[in-house]
C-alpha cells in the first residue's frame, strides 16, 4: 500500500498533534546535534564520496539500529554504488542540499550503503521495492523501522518531491509511529520451510527444454536479447543456453544466440576503441549505453564469447574475448587483482565523455581517408545521438580490409584517450575476482599473459583474502573488508576450481573445496539459503533458490562447484539443496537458468 493512502486513513486531534510535534522537535533537535557524518574515511570509495555531504550519514551496523531504537526514529537507508549515475545525481541534487540534509538529520537516522558490500540487505530491499512499488533500481532508498522492518521505498526522486515525501513521512511517524510499525511488521510474512522434490534426470531434461522454450518465446528476433525496452547482457542466461546448445544442437536457439552476441558486440554495448562492455543500453537496439563498466559483466562476457567461438563456430568471438580480457588487464587491474567498476563520468563529470568523439576531433586526428571510413561505419551522415559526439559502433558491417584499417584508427583514438583518468571503484572484491580468475584460467592457453594473470590472482586470493578459515569480502586501500557473504564464497570457489583445472594441483582443488564447505556451513539452513551470515534486519531473508541477476545465482554456483569437486560430502550437500528447488515448479525458469544448469550437472557423467 502506498504511504499516501495510509495518511488519508488517519484522523487525529489537532491539539494532540501539536503537542507531539513540539515534544519531537525538542528531543530530535538535541539528538541531531550529536550525529555526524561517519563516511569520510570509509574504505569503500562509494561511501567515502558521501563523506562531505551535509547529511549525517551513518554506516549500516547493529549499533546504528540501536541508535534508532533509542531515539524512536525511522532509518533512512540509501543504497547505491560507485558507478551508478542516478545515485550521483541524487547526491548532487538532494544530499548536498542543506535544507534537505537538515530535514533528514533532524527526523531520521540516515544510513548510506554500498550495495556491493551489503549484498543481502540490497537483495532484500530490492525485493521489498519490487513488491511495493512494482519496480526497483538504484538509488534505492528505504525507510526502515527501528526494529528492522522495511516500511516504505522510493527510487530516484527530484528534490522538491523528495523533500515533500520526507516531510509527510516525518509528520506521520510523529503522529502514529506505533501504527506504522505494525503495518511494517504485518507486511513481512514468515516463509515456510522449502518443500522437498526428488531431483531426477527426467526433471532436469524437462527444465532444460522449458528454459529454451521460455528464452525463445521472449526473444527479440530483430535485435537479439529479449523483448525489453532496455537491454542488459543477461550473461548468466547466455552462459547456460550456450551450454545447452553445446549438448544438443537447436537451430532456433543457435540462431538467436548468434544474433544476440553479434548485436552486443557490434553496437553500443561494447567499447570498440578501448575494449570491454558497458553495463546496459537504455534502448532495445543496443545503441545507447549507460557508460559504466563492471568487472562482473566483462569477466562473464569474456568467458561467453570464448566458449561461443567454438560452440557456435564463430572465430571472431574469440577475438572479442581476447580484447575484453586485455581491457581488464589494462584498465581494471590493480596489482594482482581487479577493481570493481569504472565510472561513466569523465574528468569533467560528463557522462560518456571519454567514449564520445566530435566531428571536429576526428577531423583533426585522422587522415581524410580514415575519417571517411569512420564516418561510413559509424553512420556519421546523421546527426550525433549524443551532445558530446559520436559513439563508435558498426552501423554498417566493415569488410575484413576495413576492419584492419579500423583497428589502426582505434589505436590512434585509444592513445588520445589514455590521457583521461576515469574514476574507479578500487575495491578488490573476492567474489568478482573469483569470476575474473575463472575467465583468465579459461583463456590461459591462448596467451602467456592470461596464464600469468590467473596465477597472480590465484595467489592474491589464497594468501590475502583466505585467512584462518575465513574468506574476506575483499580489500580496499590495503584494508581487509568484512568477512565474505554467499557471493564472495560461491564465486571465489568457482574461480579457484577453474584455476585448479588449469594447474592440475591437488592443493588448489582442496582450497576450492574448503571454501565451498565453509559456505555451506555459513549460508545454508533448513529454511534455505541466506546471503549473509547474520543480518541487522528483524528477520532473516531465506531463499530456497537465489535468482540469477546480472550475476549468476550464488546458491546455484555453490551447488555446481560442489558437484564438480569430487568430494562426497559436498556432492551430498549439493544434491540435498537441489531437492529444495520446488520454486522452479511455480515460476518461470528464465531467471533461474543457473539452477537449471546445476540440476543438469547432477546427472552429467563427465
Amino acid at each position: 500500500m502506498k504511504i499516501r493512502n495510509w495518511f488519508c486513513c488517519r484522523v487525529f486531534s489537532l491539539r494532540l498533534f501539536m503537542a507531539l510535534a513540539l515534544v519531537f522537535s525538542w528531543s530530535l533537535a538535541g539528538a541531531a546535534e550529536q550525529l555526524l557524518n561517519q563516511l569520510k574515511t570509509s574504505p569503500s570509495p562509494y561511501l567515502a564520496i558521501h563523506g562531505d555531504d551535509p547529511v549525517a550519514w551513518q554506516e549500516w551496523k547493529p549499533a546504528t539500529l540501536e541508535m534508532a531504537r533509542q531515539q524512536n526514529k525511522l532509518l533512512f537507508v540509501s543504497i547505491g554504488y560507485f558507478s551508478c549515475h542516478w545515485c550521483h545525481v541524487m547526491q548532487a541534487e538532494s544530499y548536498k542540499n542543506a535544507e534537505i540534509a537538515a530535514l533528514i538529520n533532524q527526523n531520521f537516522i540516515p544510513v548510506k550503503v554500498d550495495r556491493e558490500l551489503e549484498v543481502a540487505l540490497d537483495a532484500e530491499m530490492i525485493a521489498f521495492a519490487q513488491g511495493t512499488l512494482g519496480s526497483a533500481g538504484w538509488p534505492l532508498n528505504v525507510f526502515i523501522t527501528p526494529e528492522g522492518y522495511p516500511l516504505y521505498a522510493i527510487l530516484y526522486e527530484k528534490p522538491d518531491r523528495f523533500n515533500g515525501m520526507l516531510v509527510a513521512l516525518s509528520d506521520e511517524w510523529k503522529k502514529n509511529s506505533d501504527g506504522l510499525k505494525t503495518i511494517a511488521q504485518n507486511a513481512l510474512t514468515e516463509k515456510p520451510a522449502p518443500v522437498k522434490i526428488k531431483p531426477t534426470a527426467a526433471l532436469a531434461l524437462g527444465y532444460r527444454k522449458q528454459l529454451v522454450q521460455e528464452a525463445l518465446a521472449q526473444a527479440d528476433v530483430m535485435n537479439g536479447g529479449i523483448n525489453t525496452p532496455r537491454k542488459f547482457p543477461l550473461a548468466p542466461q547466455l552462459a547456460v543456453l550456450l551450454e545447452i546448445e553445446a549438448r544438443k544442437h537447436d537451430a532456433r536457439l543457435a540462431e538467436w544466440l548468434r544474433l544476440t552476441l553479434d548485436q552486443m558486440s557490434q553496437n553500443g554495448l561494447r567499447d570498440h576503441v578501448g575494449g570491454g562492455f558497458f553495463r546496459y543500453t537504455v534502448d532495445p537496439d543496443w545503441h545507447t549505453p549507460h557508460f559504466e563498466k563492471m568487472l562482473y559483466d566483462n569477466a562473464q562476457l569474456a568467458m561467453i564469447y570464448l566458449r561461443a567461438a567454438s560452440i557456435l563456430k564463430q572465430p571472431a568471438y574469440r577475438d572479442i574475448a581476447i580484447e575484453t580480457l586485455d581491457f581488464m588487464l589494462a584498465e581494471m587491474r590493480m596489482g594482482p587483482a581487479f577493481v570493481t567498476s569504472i565510472s561513466a563520468l569523465d574528468e569533467q563529470g560528463r557522462e560518456g565523455g571519454a567514449y564520445l568523439w566530435s566531428r571536429e576531433e576526428l577531423e583533426a586526428m585522422l587522415h581524410p581517408d580514415e575519417f571517411a571510413l569512420v564516418g561510413r561505419i559509424w553512420g556519421m551522415e546523421a546527426a550525433a545521438e549524443f551532445d558530446l559526439g559520436y559513439l563508435p559502433m558498426n552501423r554498417k558491417q566493415p569488410t575484413p580490409v576495413e576492419q584492419n584499417a579500423l583497428g589502426q584508427i582505434y589505436a590512434k583514438l585509444s592513445q588520445r584517450r589514455m590521457h583521461q583518468a576515469l574514476p574507479k571503484d578500487i575495491k578488490l572484491l573476492a567474489g568478482l575476482n573469483g569470476l575474473a580468475l575463472a575467465a583468465f584460467s579459461e583463456a590461459a592457453d591462448i596467451a602467456p599473459r592470461f596464464r600469468q594473470a590467473a596465477k597472480e590472482l590465484h595467489a592474491f586470493m589464497r594468501e590475502r583474502l583466505w585467512q584462518d578459515g575465513v574468506l574476506y569480502k575483499g580489500m580496499s586501500r590495503e584494508q581487509l573488508l568484512n568477512s565474505g557473504d554467499l557471493e564472495s564464497y560461491a564465486y571465489s570457489a568457482y574461480g579457484l576450481m577453474r584455476y585448479a583445472t588449469l594447474s592440475g594441483n591437488a592443493e588448489d582443488v582442496k582450497l576450492a573445496g574448503q571454501i565451498a564447505q565453509a559456505a555451506w556451513k555459513k549460508f545454508h539452513t533448513p529454511h534455505g539459503f541466506v546471503l549473509e551470515e547474520s543480518s541487522a534486519l528483524a528477520k532473516p531473508y531465506y531463499q530456497s533458490v537465489v535468482e540469477d541477476g546480472p550475476l549468476p545465482s550464488p546458491s546455484s554456483i555453490l551447488i555446481d562447484v560442489s558437484l564438480r569437486s569430487g568430494d562426497r560430502v559436498l556432492h551430498e550437500q549439493a544434491r540435498n539443496a537441489l531437492a529444495e528447488g520446488e520454486v522452479l515448479q511455480k515460476q518461470g525458469l528464465f531467471w533461474f537458468a543457473s539452477q537449471v544448469s546445476a540440476l543438469n550437472r547432477l546427472f552429467q557423467k563427465n
